[in-house]
């Protein structure tokens, strides 16, 4: 069988498929779409990341597709049902990323909260900022707001938990009388009661039409004056021109975007010279380590799912 990887793969993992398969890995394919349109004609699995879309026109003509792993959890770049309707598997790396993804909420938190630690261009040019940078804040005894209560969203309420923070969390899926709400020690809330409390608020939700702008600027305005918020989950969650606004206005206390409504960020795009912003590049679930994890697991359950289609 044949296995055709067209985003960056971990490369043990890469070798793994190819010790049982034909496996054919450019991590850069996902920017040659016709070349990967025709290459994926003769596989029999395609595993990606975030940017290959999988839809109807890259599908119409992989007649042999039977897998496609998908190397990180959300699902929004593949068309699931027509996966579905055509018998072909859909394998996400669910949990294998959820440890850098929550350090990331608590780093860039904390970053954002205490506020001096991006002095250094001033530091450096002989100056010294000290009063100034004297109210920041300690994440101890603050509370932090879960969006999506999910494996992410748990592990996020268990890191800020160990740091001394009072943790809330609101899922739609979950009522409040669900007995993970109490085995995590998180209190349940409802989406504006979380977000008019908490010192700290985390998206862990996926991007559907019930989740388009989530937070727009009518719930930015209900959200506790100096508040951070922190987005890895999908950029359209979040109305970009709202959080812009509501930074340049001081109402947000600041905010961490690793995602966005169109990645890459385009130029002139309201967030650019934004006060107390923090912007990354759609990777707050990569680290090496976590590579490696998501890799490995969907390396295995790719193998899996074509050693049950013979």
């Amino acid at each position: 069988m044949r296995i055709l990887i067209s985003e960056f793969m971990d490369e043990a993992a890469v070798a793994a498929l190819a010790r049982h398969h034909d496996t054919e890995y450019d991590r850069d394919l996902v920017d040659r779409r016709d070349e990967l349109r025709a290459r994926l004609a003769g596989a029999d699995a395609l595993i990606v990341r975030n940017r290959t879309r999988v839809d109807a026109d890259l599908l119409g003509g992989a007649a042999r597709l039977r897998v496609v792993g998908r190397l990180g959890v959300g699902l929004d770049n593949i068309d699931v049902p027509l996966c579905e309707s055509r018998g072909i598997a859909v394998i996400p790396a669910t949990g294998a990323n959820a440890l850098a993804v929550a350090e990331y909420v608590i780093a860039t938190a904390m970053v954002l909260l205490r506020g001096a630690y991006l002095s250094t261009p001033e530091v450096a040019a002989g100056r010294w900022p000290r009063a100034a940078l004297s109210a920041g804040r300690e994440i101890a005894g603050k509370t932090l707001g879960v969006v999506g209560f999910g494996g992410i969203g748990r592990l996020t309420a268990k890191l800020g938990r160990a740091l001394g923070m009072r943790a809330t969390g609101f899922d739609a899926l979950l009522p409040a009388s669900h007995p993970c709400w109490r085995d995590e020690g998180v209190e349940a809330r409802t989406l504006d009661a979380l977000l008019a409390e908490a010192d700290v608020v985390t998206l862990h939700v996926p991007l559907l039409p019930a989740t388009r702008n989530l937070i727009d600027a009518a719930r930015l305005g209900t959200m506790r004056r100096g508040a951070i918020l922190v987005n890895t989950a999908r950029g359209g969650v979040v109305d970009e021109a709202a959080v812009a606004a509501a930074l340049r206005s001081g109402r947000l206390g600041g905010a961490a975007l690793d995602v966005f409504e169109q990645e890459p960020l385009p130029a002139g795009s309201p967030l650019a010279g934004c006060p107390r912003l923090i912007l990354t590049p759609h990777v707050a679930g990569v680290t090496a380590e976590s590579n490696e994890r998501v890799s490995a697991l969907i390396a295995e359950r790719v193998l899996e799912a074509l050693a049950a289609r013979r």
